[in-house]
């Protein structure tokens, strides 16, 4: 019987050591999230840039609104195993480009095709 009480307590305070972030994190990402759609969305409304400027300025600011979501909602930085995930993401971030790339490549230099 005692097994089972201390087990009890275990579980009762072990799930809820993860935490979530500050108001003040949640508001500075939501923030951030604005600025970075707004920016691009002004840039195309208003004929800005050339075209390949504004292709360019669109995947910068889709890359740090990426890392916004990540950094800010996901919570990849907290947390025991911050390190792996980091790891884990940045391995996964190889794995599609060298997906990406490869069928550019391919798509570019088939020559069996033409």
């Amino acid at each position: 019987m005692a097994q089972s009480t201390h087990s009890h307590g275990q579980h009762g305070h072990g799930g809820h050591e993860g935490g979530h972030g500050s108001l003040k994190s949640y508001v500075i990402g939501f923030l951030l999230s604005i600025v970075l759609t707004i920016i691009p969305l002004v840039v195309v409304m208003n004929d800005m840039m050339s075209k390949t400027g504004t292709i360019v300025l669109i995947l910068i600011l889709a890359v740090l609104q990426f890392v916004v979501q990540l950094w800010f909602f996901m919570h990849l930085k907290e947390g025991e195993n911050s390190k792996w995930n980091i790891t884990a993401l940045l391995f996964a971030v190889l794995i599609l480009f060298c997906i990406v790339a490869g069928s550019i490549w391919i798509m570019a230099y088939n020559k069996v095709a033409v």
